[in-house]
């Protein structure tokens, strides 16, 4: 096996990995909102004492499973995406247009996370009301969206210009 093809299956297996961990904390976030809202309701009418907390930890968790699943998501190509136009362009412009994407997308993702960098500074001294944990945790979600959205489709396109002539637009969404 040339040494091309080793490097990109193991940049492939430690992005799979990266995206399997944002998938796990996801999850594991999940679960914790199904559990807070259990509380919640075994609170209110079982023990007449509502948890005010609980909307608060739900608001910040559905933070992290929204913008974690969401990376995980371009990174599978699995999110919502118009290919008629370029699938009607010949297989060379194709890989063009795909690697062109993947840079517009790789773009955004750095100028989110340069932005949402501000945010995290702001936020850090203000606290969430009944949690008591920096306000700064939610634009953190934002912020690991960005850099993932960049490290993701940043490496993707990488993989697609070193191996141009070995993949396929037909294939994955990656140049496997």
């Amino acid at each position: 096996m040339s040494g091309q093809k080793i490097m990109v299956r193991r940049i492939e297996q430690c992005l799979d990995g990266i995206q399997s961990l944002c998938i796990f904390i996801a999850s594991v976030a999940l679960v914790i909102l199904v559990v807070t809202f259990g509380w919640l309701v075994f609170g209110r009418y079982v023990l007449n004492v509502t948890p005010t907390w609980v909307e608060q930890l739900s608001l910040l968790l559905i933070c992290y499973i929204v913008f974690l699943g969401a990376a995980a998501g371009v990174r599978t190509d699995s999110h919502l995406g118009v290919s008629v136009f370029r699938d009607l362009l010949p297989t060379v412009l194709q890989k063009i247009v795909m690697v062109i994407i993947d840079l517009i997308i790789a773009a955004f993702g750095f100028i989110t996370v340069l932005s949402c960098l501000n945010w995290v500074a702001f936020g850090w001294d203000s606290l969430i009301p009944m949690l008591d944990v920096p306000e700064s945790f939610r634009s953190a979600a934002v912020t690991i969206f960005g850099g993932l959205i960049f490290l993701f489709t940043g490496a993707r396109a990488f993989l697609r210009i070193i191996t141009f002539s070995d993949w396929s637009p037909d294939q994955s969404s990656s140049p496997r």
